[in-house]
């Protein structure tokens, strides 16, 4: 018996040592592979986006998702306010090279896996500023209650259906016009900027118009102003309000972005619909960022991979978004076609270089007009 124990004990030795001796099994954060873990995110995207893309990646990758949902110029201030101590991981959504030009510094550099496949015009600035990442297409259009547009049009209050800006300057109009505030909200700014290009004669549309397009003369700003006086008094903070208000019936119309109102439209409902200003219509690129000192580093590094590979964009393409990849179709039956829109390209090396200068130009109009921010 004792001899038995002897040879046992050796056996296991010998094993233990040949254990120690071989190969190493590389670390995991999980039996399955998934990431585990935790990602802070701040976010000024819509619902659609954050189940269809941020929860679809955490819940495949078991990471738990710490969202704050904000305005974008709330996270940017945020995030800068933070920056001794990051609380975030991750800008999702509200990201483009003007936000970035504003708040350098506050970003981590990564290229995601699978940039190549972005397009061309959409990687230039990728290129130069590596600190963000493009994914989508974001447009600004208009979305009519059309309840409330037949009762004025009945009422002669309207002249016809609502099919771009110049409609906006109806009188019959004013003070149920939905906009939102350019100095603080993306989709709002985007909307100032379409303006301002697409409702001055001399510019071309063409991505190249500069100082004549966005300057403190252009052509432009007198139809911001006059637009801005239709909306005796006030604006709103929230982009959601815009949307959901117009939807609800508190606003005929409101100059909001594509996303939450094709989202209406898909969910069910009927009193809405959406209008690409017969003027032209602008999409710009949307992107997210790493926060630099982010705590949860390679989760964040992951879901940016996932959100520009074939995974992420045909997801996308599912959604109430485009996605930014020109190989990726969208499946939304409720999104009308680039053929049968009328587009218009912004100038996004100017206007992210002269954002606060249009921004406080707005500003200014608001001031004169003595409009309010909700």
């Amino acid at each position: 018996m004792k001899r038995l124990f002897t040879s046992l004990m050796v056996l296991l030795l010998v094993g233990a040592v040949l254990a120690a001796c071989g190969p190493k099994t590389p670390p995991s954060n999980g039996d399955d592979g998934k990431l585990g873990g935790e990602l802070v995110v701040y976010s000024p995207n819509s619902d659609g986006e954050v189940e269809g893309l941020l929860y679809y990646w955490a819940e495949k990758n078991d990471v738990k998702v710490n969202l704050q949902s904000m305005g974008t110029g709330e996270a940017l201030t945020k995030i800068a306010a933070e920056k001794d101590n990051p609380q975030a991981d991750l800008m999702f959504g509200g990201m483009n090279l003007g936000a970035y030009l504003q708040h350098e510094g506050l970003f981590e550099e990564y290229v995601a896996t699978g940039y190549d496949k972005i397009p061309a015009g959409y990687r230039t600035h990728l290129e130069k500023y590596p600190f963000f990442t493009h994914y989508g297409l974001s447009g600004s259009n208009l979305l009519v209650n059309v309840n409330l547009e037949a009762e004025l049009i009945e009422s002669g209050d309207l002249k016809g259906e609502i099919k771009g800006y110049a409609d906006l300057l109806q009188p019959g109009l004013k003070g149920k016009i939905a906009m939102g505030d350019a100095g603080g909200s993306s989709s709002a700014l985007a909307q100032l900027t379409n303006m301002l290009l697409v409702m001055n004669p001399d510019a071309k549309k063409d991505g190249l118009d500069g100082e004549l397009a966005y300057g403190p003369d252009a052509k432009g700003w007198d139809y911001v102003e006059e637009f801005m006086a239709n909306l005796d008094g006030k604006i709103l903070g929230s982009s959601s309000a815009l949307y959901k208000g117009t939807e609800a019936g508190e606003y005929v119309v409101a100059a909001t972005y594509e996303d939450p109102s094709i989202a209406l439209l898909t969910d069910g409902s009927k009193n809405v619909r959406v209008v690409y200003p017969e003027e032209g219509a602008v999409w710009l690129p949307a992107a997210s960022a790493i926060v630099k000192g982010a705590k949860n580093l390679e989760n964040a590094k992951s879901f940016i991979d996932f959100l520009v590979s074939d995974e992420g964009q045909k997801q996308i393409a599912k959604l109430t978004y485009r996605p930014v990849r020109d190989d990726i179709i969208h499946e939304n039956e409720y999104m009308q076609p680039f053929s049968d829109i009328n587009v218009a390209f912004e100038d996004i090396e100017y206007v992210s270089n002269h954002r606060s200068e249009i921004q406080a130009q707005f500003k200014d109009i608001l001031t004169n007009l003595g409009i309010a921010t909700d």
